[in-house]
């Protein structure tokens, strides 16, 4: 069955947010300048005061815009936006975050995809959207038990297609959005159309490719420095999620800056996140975590996921790449994965966040891709 579904966030959960942000316990700041040890204490502070003071609490009516649903698939309830497009013939597409993300990410792109008449574009470029939330992410129900990694996740997808009436679709994903993405062209690879990615997991080998050219060698050492000083939070996610989620749950000035400091590192910012990010965009995608208390059931699909998946995409498949990704392969090394690659482009600007950060360009790459697939 499956049943509407609107967010509410009750006013006495907002007193209760701006009642722990004024109550904050701030630690001292940090003994060097800038990010190298963290959040600085002056950013941490003025992106709680905002958050108490000055931010729109309308996040519900913003996503509400959007026909919500939720229906059970594989004994958990899984919440998910879908929006049909006037055009009959659309594609159907299945949107699929990542972490620190949710549904919000996909806001500002859910109208051009699904009408793009009305946004300027090609009617023939329309998709039918089915945006999810990840189990234990937003408004989705949490696992109560092991084994919610991302094939099964896939397979949840599949099934909840092929629910709303899709015999063939598109999948579209960043970050484990990805992952997800490339492996619903493992387990259903005669249902998918193809896949598109703006984070393109694939390790280099040089024994196939020989000596990196200077542009895959810059990519290996910003790859090489994100997990030698910038991956330790997904260590700590991926051995002791739930011992992170009692501060994160507790306190919202936490759960701002454990996101806040990913928004700073992986936006094509100017050095502090707000000049890619709105303090609303951020603080939407902050809140949608804080209210639904998901710090620890999301931070657990990195338990669930501790050896991941890079075996081949056999599907076509289209690849973006944004100059402040974690991960930016060539072609050539991108086609050691992704064997049917027929279309990579790399963008002027953007980072991880694609569609939350350059809806525009984002929209622009999927119509180019799956323009020649329909």
């Amino acid at each position: 069955m499956i049943e509407p579904f609107e967010v509410r966030i009750p006013e006495s959960a907002i007193a209760d947010l701006r009642a722990r942000l004024r109550a904050t316990r701030w630690p001292e700041p940090a003994t060097v300048d800038g990010w190298e040890q963290g959040v600085p204490l002056e950013f941490a502070r003025e992106l709680c005061r905002y958050w108490a003071e000055d931010y729109d609490f309308g996040l519900a009516d913003r996503v509400n815009v959007f026909p919500g649903f939720k229906t059970t698939v594989d004994g958990l309830g899984i919440h998910f936006l879908h929006v049909r497009s006037p055009a009959p013939d659309a594609t159907p597409l299945v949107l699929t975050h990542g972490w620190p993300g949710s549904l919000v990410e996909f806001l500002d792109v859910l109208g051009p995809l699904t009408d793009p008449a009305a946004h300027g574009g090609d009617p023939a470029d329309a998709f039918h959207v089915v945006a999810p939330s990840l189990p234990g992410f937003g408004w989705s129900d949490k696992p109560s038990s092991t084994g919610w990694n991302v094939e099964r996740i896939a397979r949840a997808w599949d099934e909840l297609m092929g629910r709303l009436g899709y015999e063939r679709y598109a999948a579209q994903g960043g970050d484990w959005g990805a992952g997800v993405t490339n492996m619903l062209a493992k387990v259903a690879p005669e249902r998918l159309i193809g896949v598109h990615v703006n984070m393109a997991g694939v390790p280099y080998d040089e024994a196939v490719l020989g000596e990196p050219t200077v542009v895959e060698k810059a990519a290996i050492g910003d790859l090489a420095r994100f997990r030698e000083v910038g991956s330790a939070y997904a260590q700590q996610q991926a051995t002791r999620p739930q011992t992170l989620g009692y501060g994160l749950a507790d306190s919202p000035a936490a759960q701002a800056a454990w996101i806040a400091e990913k928004f700073r590192e992986w936006t094509d910012n100017d050095g502090s996140p707000e000049t890619a990010l709105s303090w609303r965009q951020m603080l939407d995608a902050i809140s949608v975590y804080w209210f639904t208390a998901t710090a620890a059931s999301s931070a657990r699909i990195y338990w669930e996921n501790k050896k991941q998946d890079v075996s081949a995409v056999e599907v076509p498949s289209g690849i973006s790449i944004f100059p402040r990704e974690i991960i930016r392969p060539s072609r050539r090394w991108a086609e050691l994965r992704y064997t049917d690659l027929r279309w990579y482009e790399v963008l002027a600007e953007g980072g991880h966040f694609a569609a939350f950060e350059q809806p525009e360009a984002f929209v622009g790459q999927l119509r180019g891709f799956f323009r020649a697939l329909r």
